[in-house]
């Protein structure tokens, strides 16, 4: 398939791809230490495959550093098929293990001579801090450690020489996402997967019974799962290490789950992380909350325990994609890695790639521990860093609802719409606008079936307990219609006027987009419509302009991914088959292309990249290719729109044809699976937290002119709210109408199309991978938004 040129070279110099880099000559050893994580598997197969793929030697160093000390059999040079179908598959295939003898010098000598004596001068770890830190202090001792050896005579004089230093780039793999630096480590979203699984599946028991339940997470000094999966589930309290509860809160949280049944709410959650504690450090048990509250309200009260599950399972795609970059980025900063480089740690920010130093990283997450044993709590919940204090922030704000009398009034009236295709998350983001609304003093108004219903009049005031339990459900409750208001502009300003609307907010895909922008033109023959509007995203086609990540596309995505592992299974029996899967998106290839990534595709057929006969009779050669290997399938994605006439049918037996005598051809087409279903922990988090983003905004935009009857005419009143690269931003939609390709509704340029090289080295296809934007080493606290940027933490 054709080479992408990215033409966007980092400040005017040319572009630097990878083939500028060469492993010739170099070995790397991956191991994965400390505790497992899934999606580590899908890191050592981008370490092995892009290692191969430049030219140097990679070995597996099997059971972590204990494998290294031992040397011998652990430690085995790896090559293209030995990674093969390890993509979904949870844990470590390479083993991982507590190893004491590493601690000791003794023990790294042992190591360091393993090492040398196979070349292997450069380190992957994948692992939590404990393993980073050893691998830096590894580093250090290196020089020291050879000459020692070449004193014992154990190695020559010139083996000190070639070897001089030691390159050290790092992963964190751990599902307790307790590392400063990065917003997620690989097992985390996988973990949440395992835990919303088991919350969903409660409540209906809990339902069912009016039970109270106390669900006890993992994270023993971190309390990230257990404050995500609160928001992601909306539970009524949540214990973390770093925020104890405030003297006297066994009284606070009978008095809310009192309260709540009240409101005829017929379940309590409560999430314990396993690591609770209260302002005096002593710890809170799940027990002693259960014993709590059956002692002071007499309910029906059960604890479970999630342990090991939460390691368990197969990776979430979030998490594939996430490893497969790190690993091809880990292995570009290997071969960029100088004898002055400090080790450092690949991992992402907002939606973008960066080199971090480890051992600023390793410091900042030692300092949250101190801060926790001082007492310091703020602190410590300052320096887990932005992801963690948003959320915290976030997850108070919709628990609690304050007393109305304690609430000031706005005197505004906001609406909340849905528009377009269902997506999984709308029903989040209503709920979290609905109560963020509410308690910045505004009456919340439902319209539902999108415009068709607004020129209707099915417009209804929505209250605080209206949008309860929300969270987790799939598709959208308001109802949504791909009608534009175009026609009905005439009608949708009376019900505006009718119901005063002083703000709207856009829930929904391309069709939000045209509607913000007919709105807009809108506003010289309607001043109803002068007022401000925000959009929100939500799409599984991720098509949107003005954002990289849409509400929706990550549940997407994981059906795809999912249906490609038991497809890829099927045929684990039948030896030499290839599947052809057509995904959704309209024109946009994200889902497919992504989709290909996280479920380790021979190709993704897009129409952002135009392909031709020639390209898809390369691609069965290089299928018929692979037949001759250990490894005998093939799988193959295709964009529903990205040819007229190469479609999957025209795919499928063109394949079927030429691969007559090598493979057989099956075809599936996913359909509108990709838009249903319960939506992911990330989905429910990215719309939760985006939606209360929004309805800050509009607060701060109404509060400016209350009481003035000002009418609202400028640009930036009418905005998308997007991440893009690591910040969260609002764009004007007269400026993102340049930057569409309305015919096709999809944006101009894409983000993603510069990780589309990735899935074709990483299926053994020669592609040029632009690294211009790696390289640059970054410091912890070091954050450059862009003028009007504020930092997007997912």
């Amino acid at each position: 398939m054709g080479d992408v040129d990215s033409s966007s070279a980092s400040s005017g110099s040319f572009p630097k791809y990878l083939e500028h880099l060469s492993g010739d000559g170099k070995a790397i050893g991956v191991l994965t230490s400390g505790g497992d994580a899934q999606g580590m598997n899908a890191a050592v197969r981008a370490v092995v495959r892009m290692g191969i793929y430049v030219g140097a030697k990679v070995y597996f160093i099997y059971e972590g550093y204990q494998g290294m000390v031992d040397g011998g059999s652990n430690i085995v040079e790896a090559n293209w098929e030995s990674v093969s179908s390890i993509l979904q598959v949870g844990g470590t295939i390479i083993g991982s293990a507590r190893c004491q003898a590493f601690r000791s010098r003794e023990g790294r000598l042992k190591a360091a001579c393993n090492l040398v004596r196979l070349g292997i001068t450069n380190l992957c770890v994948i692992g939590g801090d404990g393993s980073l830190t050893g691998a830096n202090l590894f580093r250090k001792e290196w020089n020291g450690l050879l000459e020692e050896l070449a004193k014992n005579g154990e190695i020559d004089k010139d083996a000190v020489e070639k070897h001089s230093y030691l390159n050290v780039v790092g992963m964190v793999g751990s599902i307790d996402n307790d590392f400063c630096g990065t917003d997620m480590t690989i097992g985390t979203d996988s973990a949440l997967h395992r835990i919303i699984e088991v919350v969903d599946a409660i409540m209906t028991t809990a339902q069912s019974h009016q039970r109270t339940f106390v669900l006890e997470v993992m994270g023993r000094h971190c309390g990230y799962l257990a404050l995500v999966s609160a928001l992601a589930c909306g539970a009524d309290w949540v214990f973390l290490p770093e925020s104890p509860p405030e003297e006297g809160w066994e009284e606070n949280m009978c008095l809310k789950l009192s309260e709540n049944r009240a409101q005829k709410k017929r379940l309590n959650i409560i999430i314990v992380a396993e690591g609770a504690i209260d302002t005096q450090n002593k710890p809170i048990s799940s027990e002693k909350i259960k014993e709590l509250v059956v002692k002071q309200l007499g309910f029906d009260t059960r604890v479970t325990i999630l342990g090991h599950v939460q390691r368990g399972g197969t990776p979430s795609a979030f998490d594939r994609i996430l490893a497969s970059r790190m690993g091809v980025e880990a292995v570009v900063a290997l071969l960029e890695a100088t004898p002055q480089t400090p080790a450092c740690v690949v991992s992402l920010r907002g939606n973008h790639a960066v080199r971090l130093p480890l051992m600023e990283c390793v410091q900042m997450t030692q300092d949250v521990q101190k801060a926790m044993d001082e007492r310091r709590f703020k602190d410590a919940v300052q320096l887990r860093g932005r992801s963690f204090e948003g959320n915290l922030k976030t997850y108070k704000r919709l628990a609690m609802k304050l007393p109305d009398d304690k609430i000031t009034k706005s005197n505004c009236n906001v609406a909340v719409i849905n528009v377009g295709a269902p997506a999984a998350g709308m029903n989040a983001a209503v709920r979290s606008a609905v109560r963020v609304g509410i308690a910045d003093g505004h009456r919340m108004y439902a319209v539902y079936d999108g415009f068709d219903g607004f020129a209707k009049g099915q417009v209804k005031e929505i209250r605080w307990g209206d949008v309860g339990g929300w969270t987790g459900q799939g598709g959208s409750i308001l109802g949504t219609k791909r009608t534009l208001p175009g026609k009905h502009l005439e009608s949708i300003a009376e019900q505006m006027r009718s119901h005063s609307i002083n703000a709207l907010l856009i829930i929904g895909g391309f069709e939000a987009f045209q509607a913000a922008v007919m709105l807009a033109d809108g506003r010289n023959s309607h001043e109803e419509f002068c007022i401000p509007i925000c959009v929100l995203p939500a799409t599984v086609s991720n098509n949107v302009p003005g954002t990289d990540i849409s509400i929706g596309s990550d549940t997407g995505l994981g059906v795809i991914v999912e249906t490609c592992d038991r497809i890829k299974q099927s045929a684990s029996g039948t030896k030499r088959r290839v599947f052809i899967i057509e995904t959704m998106g309209g024109y946009c290839g994200y889902l497919a292309n992504m989709g290909g990534l996280a479920a380790g595709a021979d190709a993704a057929y897009i129409f952002e990249e135009p392909f031709d006969i020639r390209d898809l009779q390369s691609n069965v050669e290089h299928l018929t290719e692979k037949m001759k290997t250990t490894i005998q399938r093939g799988l193959v994605l295709r964009n529903e729109s990205c040819s007229v006439n190469y479609t999957t049918d025209f795919i499928y037996q063109l394949y079927s044809e030429e691969g007559k005598g090598v493979f057989d051809c099956r075809k599936n087409v996913l359909g509108h699976m990709q838009q249903g279903g319960s939506p992911s922990p990330f989905d429910r988090n990215f719309g939760t937290k985006i939606s209360a983003r929004a309805m800050e905004w509009i607060t701060d935009k109404l509060k400016g002119s209350q009481g003035t009857g000002k009418k609202f005419v400028s640009d930036d009143s009418i905005c998308v709210l997007g991440i893009i690269k690591r910040d969260l931003l609002f764009q004007p939609v007269v400026e993102l109408k340049k930057e569409t390709d309305f015919e096709h509704r999809i944006p101009k340029e894409q983000w993603w199309l510069k990780l589309r090289p990735l899935m074709k080295i990483l299926a053994k296809y020669k592609a040029s991978y632009d690294v211009s934007d790696a390289g640059k080493l970054e410091s912890l606290g070091h954050h450059h938004a862009t003028s009007h940027g504020e930092p997007a933490a997912i």
